[in-house]
């Protein structure tokens, strides 16, 4: 990958350097908040963009994010951030999913992914209010980068050009190969967003067969087991336009690291890197330093 953009720890306050240091502790009633000094303009400030007029630290919002995309429910997680001292509700911590997910959602959203020339598109049912939706994801092959989803009612006859528009959207080109099962929605979408009349341009649709130890469907098929988990242990999606999928898409992307990708991140091999101990910290208060 030729791209490398950093996501990178917050500057001065004042005259924006990136020569701090640490200088005491801030406390309120509910937190304490790390106070730095900049050796460039010799004034003390907090880091604490981002976080703005919440009652608990940063370290353990983003710790409950943290915890809940791993794989833990509300109730732990809350129950989790006790030992912390925190006593918060399940409420919160989905109110904090739903308040950063947002954020940063914005942010990402202007930062394009340097991906390979073959994605695969493929979808998986869920329940949402009891009733049986499909989740269409579109991946990367190279980089396991989930490049965009979208909710459907049903499988069959479900207009998949919707998915193919937001991918080339968000990596401002059209793959070489696209791969899927034989789904007949997505052979509609293929010929409409992705078919040309120059051959040079025109992207190869390989309809997949799904075939036992095929190392392509085995990808896509891990991407599906992390939605079924997470699904599991929500007992359910309680409502169509929930934060959770979009938060896990992220969470998936810049914070879970892959074997298959040597220990990086889908957006590291992309070539987008957060620096940091605490990459959530990080890209929130980048994404706040956006809006």
């Amino acid at each position: 990958m030729v791209c490398n953009i950093f996501i990178t720890v917050g500057s001065a306050r004042f005259c924006k350097g990136k020569n701090l240091k640490k200088y005491g502790i801030r406390r309120n009633k509910h937190t304490a908040i790390q106070r730095f000094s900049c050796s460039d303009c010799h004034k003390a400030f907090s880091m604490n963009l981002g976080f703005e007029k919440m009652k608990h630290n940063p370290k353990g919002i983003t710790t409950a994010m943290q915890l809940y995309f791993s794989g833990e429910s509300l109730r732990n997680v809350a129950k989790s951030l006790k030992l912390l001292g925190m006593d918060v509700s399940h409420q919160t911590v989905y109110n904090w999913i739903e308040k950063y997910t947002k954020l940063m959602n914005q942010y990402l959203d202007k930062i394009t992914p340097q991906v390979g020339d073959a994605w695969r598109a493929d979808e998986i049912y869920v329940k949402i209010r009891g009733e049986l939706k499909y989740v269409f994801a579109m991946m990367d092959d190279e980089t396991r980068f989930w490049i965009a989803q979208e909710i459907g009612d049903r499988k069959e006859g479900h207009n998949a050009r919707g998915l193919l528009q937001k991918s080339k959207q968000v990596v401002q080109k059209k793959p070489k190969v696209f791969i899927t099962d034989g789904l007949g929605s997505y052979a509609e979408a293929y010929r409409k967003e992705f078919w040309t009349m120059k051959r040079q341009d025109r992207t190869l649709h390989i309809r997949h067969i799904h075939l036992q130890g095929d190392m392509y469907n085995n990808i896509q098929e891990r991407l599906n087991g992390e939605i079924r988990d997470r699904e599991k242990v929500m007992r359910g999606i309680k409502k169509k336009d929930t934060p959770i999928l979009t938060g896990y898409q992220i969470y998936h992307n810049y914070f879970r690291s892959h074997m298959g990708l040597d220990g990086k991140t889908p957006a590291e091999a992309c070539g987008i890197n957060i620096e940091g101990n605490n990459k959530w910290i990080t890209l929130i208060q980048n994404s706040s330093t956006d809006v």
